[in-house]
């Protein structure tokens, strides 16, 4: 199982943290570094930064909303940042929220299984390099694209249910999921996404996690500073289902706390129940707490 870090400063830190983020991450010996696209800087803008200043680790989104990128514009985006960074970019995709893409961007979030399924038809050939001509119900496209020294990334999809893991194992890399707990992902996430595949003879699938990590000698601080750093989670529908599925209160409930032995268990845990990659979401609240945690996900590299 390949460790990934995520970014801390995505949105609130200078494009200047970012970079030194990457850096640190890459030069401890990380696989991936992932950005997320929220309210703050645009992730796959700042890759392309990255990928010119740092080498060798992977570049993640997790992720980027469909719904306000039209298919043709993110594969252009996304072959320029695959180019600026030697092709070492991976796509993390996802439909957002209902709250966000209507309440707040004013768009519809009508039938948004459709809406992916349709999305990726568009977006994946244009990716390798293919024109398109496709006529759906969201999408009427017939284009193509030129983006010379660009390859196609890894695509990812922020695939929770049933449908939508269907359709990215049918149509994409693979699942980059977030508040999805072990046994959530051991009997739902992972053997949806493995079936499908199978059955769309595309059985090399990456099964990315993402879940807070502390390690600590006072849990139950810890967990308390968990559960308001990211309350907002457990209420949003599409994570509160996992959540659900979980057993699970709120998100404080599927962090990965403890002592050193106790997190290297659990995240060790993960990837003998099939995750093919951990991406720490590190939260120490003081000094101690951040080194020892970066220094124990060091040793599981």
């Amino acid at each position: 199982m390949r460790i990934g870090i995520f970014s801390g400063s995505t949105n609130d830190g200078t494009l200047d943290q970012l970079v030194a983020e990457a850096k640190s991450a890459a030069e401890a010996g990380f696989a991936s570094f992932w950005v997320s696209q929220i309210f703050g800087h645009d992730a796959l803008t700042a890759l392309a930064v990255i990928g010119r200043e740092v080498p060798l680790i992977e570049l993640g989104t997790a992720v980027v909303p469909t719904y306000p990128r039209h298919p043709v514009m993110l594969a252009q985006q996304a072959l320029t940042v695959n180019a600026a960074a030697g092709g070492r970019l991976a796509l993390g995709i996802g439909l957002s929220h209902q709250v966000v893409i209507e309440s707040i961007l004013g768009m519809s979030y009508d039938k948004p299984v459709r809406h992916l399924r349709e999305y990726l038809s568009v977006l994946m050939p244009l990716l390798e390099g293919t024109p398109v001509s496709f006529d759906g119900d969201d999408f009427r496209v017939h284009a193509g694209i030129s983006v010379p020294g660009g390859s196609r990334p890894g695509v990812f999809v922020a695939a929770l249910g049933e449908q939508t893991l269907r359709v990215a194992a049918t149509l994409a890399d693979g699942t980059i999921t977030w508040c999805t707990g072990p046994e959530t992902l051991r009997s739902h996430t992972i053997p949806t996404l493995r079936a499908a595949a199978e059955a769309a003879g595309r059985p090399d699938q990456r099964v990315i996690s993402a879940l807070p990590v502390c390690v600590t000698d006072d849990r139950a601080s810890a967990l308390g500073r968990a559960a308001g750093i990211f309350k907002m989670y457990g209420q949003l529908p599409s994570y509160r289902a996992m959540l659900d599925k979980e057993g699970a209160a709120g998100p404080a409930d599927i962090a990965i706390v403890g002592a050193e032995a106790e997190v290297g268990d659990r995240i060790r845990a993960l990837g003998e129940i099939g995750v093919t990659d951990f991406s720490a979401v590190e939260f120490g609240g003081n000094p101690d707490e951040v080194a020892g945690t970066r220094a124990l996900l060091k040793t599981l590299l």
